[in-house]
């Protein structure tokens, strides 16, 4: 076989499997929420620039008869293959075709991107692929710096990853450090190249600065504040990241990976080759950055790990070269890397759908309650929403469905496939914010669902309507055992506005104090 039958092997057969991942299991709860972005396209949203709602169209105009999940799933599954077409392309670039298909393999061999990010709905998709497309415009340019119309397609792909997400901000930074450290590569800032991949790049993203500057900078302002400030070194927050990005790669992997990048910062810019000085200093930002925050604040695992994908063309030169020496020990390392995401996956889908995993009390192994298990998340609100339809509840006229949770909104809007509006009636509303105002609602009934224990529904929401009436509860069974139990109420006749997405002082006001101007009552649901 060669190099390129290979190379369309790996991605055709992990797309597949994907494929079958995708629909083996219900929705999770970001996947539910970015479903509404697709149904709410805009040029930014409160949490994301656009892009993970555009893909999450396409895969809907797609596919989306076949089911609601993938519909939502089918385009970030074909993106991943691109990205790791282009993941190999880079390797070959600069190390060789049987690098390029070995990096394109380890690429699909993680959990992290092989399985949560090549099949769900996310904007590390997008960021992935037009990442790598930048990285492989930026290569192209710097290897023909004359051609000025390559630098414009830099400036687009990089505009594409800035409206994936917000991570993209540091390719320029990692552009910049390799021009600080290649003093060859510092030419072409005599060309009008980088210039115009610099103006076409923000040219893309001006929409997404637009939309801002007239919602009040809500995106800026979410993302750039999620680190809090410095309040002293958490050596326990920096060790969570990196435990957790060991596994979210693979612990052999991450380890490769870390060697070489600590192999090629001892070495020295001076004896590095053109392509090791190029990834490498792409890949140090993300880390770097991320990393330092997680020394005092909790940050999401995921976060510094496009900077570990930057080096997997290293990683798939070195696996190259000892494949020659030691063939059997390393094909049989790579068949168990391969293995072990399509186990994990197997599993996950398994534990999801017959609770293979779970006690009599439905408790994952006997010590994870079920409010924790991520699997059960698949299988709930699927259940919710068969429930209100057998009910007559899903599509009564002049009535909308609500939670005090912007996920749960988001998971019941996608369970009942849209067939009534859902609203999100807290604080903390995300895009729901956006979505709707606040005196929408008023003059139509609500449907409150609510998992877990919270305060009483009738006494906290009673102002706002005039009256609310406990409904049989919906009992949620995996496997012939109870996982927990979802409250359903109906909230009759709203009178007043609630005012979810509420960014003023103390509780959100009741309606009586709203009108009195009364500092609000600290009863509150929040």
């Amino acid at each position: 076989m060669s190099t390129r039958q290979a190379l369309w092997s790996v991605i055709g057969i992990s797309t597949a499997l994907r494929l079958a991942f995708a629909v083996s299991m219900g929705g999770l709860t970001d996947e539910a929420y970015y479903a509404l972005y697709a149904r709410n396209l805009d040029w930014a949203f409160f949490d994301h620039p656009p892009m993970v709602g555009v893909v999450a169209a396409i895969g809907e105009a797609l596919v989306g008869w076949i089911s609601p999940v993938v519909g939502l799933r089918f385009g970030f599954i074909l993106l991943f293959a691109g990205s790791s077409w282009l993941m190999a392309r880079l390797a070959e670039r600069f190390f060789g075709p049987r690098a390029a298909v070995l990096a394109a393999l380890v690429l699909n061999a993680t959990v992290f991107y092989g399985l949560v990010v090549g099949t769900m709905a996310g904007p590390d998709g997008p960021l992935l692929f037009f990442w790598l497309l930048t990285l492989d415009r930026l290569a192209a340019a710097f290897d023909g710096e004359r051609r000025t119309w390559v630098w414009a397609t830099v400036g687009i792909a990089w505009g594409g990853a800035m409206l994936s997400k917000y991570h993209a901000v540091l390719l320029p930074a990692g552009t910049l450090l390799y021009l600080l450290l290649r003093p060859s590569a510092r030419r072409c800032l005599r060309t009008p190249g980088p210039y115009l991949a610099t103006l076409v790049g923000f040219a893309v993203f001006s929409p997404v600065i637009l939309w801002n500057a007239s919602h009040g900078w809500a995106s800026f302002l979410f993302q750039g504040t999620r680190s809090g400030g410095f309040k002293g070194f958490r050596p326990d927050y920096l060790i969570e990241a990196i435990v957790g990005q060991v596994f979210y790669l693979l612990p052999g992997i991450w380890l490769w990976l870390v060697v070489i990048a600590v192999g090629l910062i001892r070495r020295g810019p001076r004896r590095w080759s053109n392509g090791e000085a190029f990834l490498i200093c792409q890949a140090l930002p993300a880390p770097f950055l991320f990393l330092g925050v997680a020394s005092y604040s909790q940050i999401l695992t995921h976060w510094p790990l496009i900077g570990f994908v930057t080096l997997m063309p290293l990683l798939g030169r070195d696996l190259a070269r000892h494949l020659d020496i030691r063939p059997v020990l390393m094909r049989r390392l790579m068949a168990f890397c391969v293995a072990v995401p399509i186990v994990f996956a197997c599993l996950f889908v398994a534990q999801a759908n017959y609770g293979i995993f779970q006690d009599r009390h439905g408790r994952l192994a006997g010590l994870i309650a079920p409010k924790d298990d991520l699997t059960v998340d698949t299988i709930l609100w699927d259940q919710v929403a068969a429930e209100l339809k057998h009910r007559g509840l899903s599509n009564a006229p002049n009535t909308f469905l609500f939670t005090c949770n912007w996920r749960y909104s988001a998971e019941l809007s996608l369970a009942t496939r849209h067939e009534l509006p859902v609203a999100c009636y807290h604080r903390d509303a995300r895009s729901f914010t956006f979505w709707s105002r606040p005196e929408d609602w008023v003059g139509r009934d609500g449907i409150l669902i609510r998992t877990g224990e919270g305060v009483a529904e009738d006494a906290y929401f009673a102002p706002w309507f005039t009256r609310i009436d406990r409904l049989p509860d919906i009992p949620i069974v995996r496997a012939g055992f109870p996982m927990q139990t979802v409250r359903v109420f109906r909230c009759v006749g709203q009178t007043a506005p609630y005012p979810f997405g509420y960014t003023g002082p103390g509780p959100i006001p009741r309606p009586s104090e709203a009108r009195l101007g009364l500092a609000p009552s600290a009863k509150s649901i929040q």
